[in-house]
């Protein structure tokens, strides 16, 4: 997961936020890649709420395994596919959100939403979502 440009924009962040990548598990929430061709494209295509469902035992089975200390949610379908479909990213992001998923649990912007944002918006939106993952490494740093 997160391999092409999204991932190295989460890597950056990461970075960014103080927080090794090599130190971090990544996956998907739902398992399967549901896409729409465009010409020669295969387009993304957001799962709805039945896919996401059936995925979460998967899910739930990952976290059971890792059992993460912490546990950032990027994007509206990892959040809801954990959190219930009435969360709302842009309520609560970067906030240390009540859980037993894991120590902490926070959920962000997904980073492929900061790539099809306006050009003009990219830096400020890069640099909130280093600010959501910062809530984290200072959680888990004591602070």
């Amino acid at each position: 997961p997160f391999v092409g440009p999204a991932g190295k924009l989460l890597n950056e962040a990461l970075v960014a936020a103080g927080i090794d990548r090599e130190t971090t598990y990544v996956t998907n929430a739902v398992k399967h890649f549901k896409w729409q061709a465009r010409g020669k494209r295969r387009i993304h295509q957001k799962p709805n709420w039945a896919e996401m469902t059936a995925c979460r035992p998967w899910l739930e089975a990952e976290l059971e395994v890792v059992q993460p200390r912490v546990l950032v949610l990027l994007g509206a379908t990892a959040a809801q596919t954990l959190l219930g479909r009435q969360f709302r990213v842009t309520q609560f992001r970067g906030q240390l959100l009540d859980s037993e998923l894991a120590e902490f649990v926070t959920a962000t912007v997904h980073p492929s939403s900061i790539l099809r944002g306006e050009p003009e918006e990219r830096e400020a939106n890069f640099a909130a979502f280093v600010d959501d993952l910062r809530v984290v490494a200072g959680a888990l740093n004591g602070a």
